[in-house]
């Protein structure tokens, strides 16, 4: 299954609110008016889009409809277009750096440590060598289940006891990619710490030692994000991506919500590119993000 088949099955609740709603709003209507416009900015901040991105979407296809592309027929296609001018694809090319150091970043119950097992496994069937360090010390099920994604992946495994340092282990991690000359290391951090430990000083202590390993390193900080919280995400992507030195996203768990169109709101509010989006529960369920066909999974295009 390619990637716009496996997207549009995870959009499914998302495109099914938007476009039952457009379909009606535009049946017995041949031209797009000012009407089916201000219904259409309902139904875009209903998914989740915010206000401010429903309106640019709007405007956007305001001003076709003023070049003469009125047809009411066409509204879905207006509307796609509008969306890939708003999150345009990320670059995913095959890391250059050797070792390429990942740290995975965001709250428990994200999807950190599955994506990590699903990026291990996306990089081994690349050819590359992978090591994955389980730093999140702070929940042992969390190692465990490294471990077992790591064993499948064929990806070493790197971790220390309950509890530990995580700089420590990203730092061993760092240093077993050196000296066994792997291509990426991937890192897990924990999402939430215990009540005297500060999360974000952790993982600015974490990106330091990493520093001091591998001077570069790391060379991507991911944010894992659910999309079932939908707008709520808006909070963490402000905190982790001023905090954290995030470069890219990694969005999960999009086919349990209706509100996919939260996506738009986050690029727009950090200008951070879509690196990831996961597609489902399996080892091959992660896949690099693509603008158009997002978009058209979005609005059944």
């Amino acid at each position: 299954m390619g990637f716009f088949s496996k997207i549009k099955e995870t959009l499914t609740k998302t495109r099914t609110a938007i476009v039952e709603r457009v379909t009606e709003l535009v049946t017995g209507r041949p031209h797009i008016d000012a009407t089916v416009l201000s219904d259409l900015e309902e139904i875009l901040i209903s998914a989740d889009f915010g206000p401010d991105i429903a309106a640019r979407i709007v405007a956007d296809v305001k001003q076709r409809v003023q070049k003469g592309e009125s047809d009411s027929s066409g509204l879905k296609r207006l509307i796609r277009d509008a969306l890939i001018k708003l999150l345009p694809s990320s670059s995913n090319e095959m890391p250059t750096n050797k070792p390429h150091v990942v740290l995975l970043v965001g709250v428990n119950g994200s999807g950190k440590t599955t994506t990590l097992g699903k990026l291990a496994n996306y990089y081994s069937k690349q050819g590359l060598s992978v090591i994955a360090a389980a730093g999140d010390t702070f929940r042992a099920a969390a190692v465990e289940q490294l471990e077992v994604w790591a064993k499948r992946s064929g990806a070493d495994f790197i971790s220390a006891k309950e509890g530990a340092d995580p700089a420590s282990v990203a730092h061993d991690a760092v240093s077993a990619g050196v000296s066994r000359n792997r291509d990426i290391v991937l890192i897990d951090t924990a999402g939430r710490l215990q009540a005297k430990k500060n999360l974000m000083a952790e993982l600015e202590k974490v990106v330091r030692v990493i520093g001091k390993a591998l001077p570069g390193a790391p060379h991507e900080v991911l944010l894992v994000l659910d999309g079932t919280t939908g707008q709520n995400a808006l909070s963490q992507a402000d905190i982790f991506g001023k905090q954290a030195g995030v470069t890219g996203l990694i969005l999960t768990k999009l086919d349990g919500t209706a509100k996919g169109g939260f996506v738009f709101a986050i690029k727009e509010r950090l200008d951070l590119p879509v690196k990831w989006i996961g597609t489902g529960e399996k080892m091959d369920d992660l896949e690099p993000f693509d603008a158009v066909s997002f978009a058209e999974a979005v609005v059944g295009e």
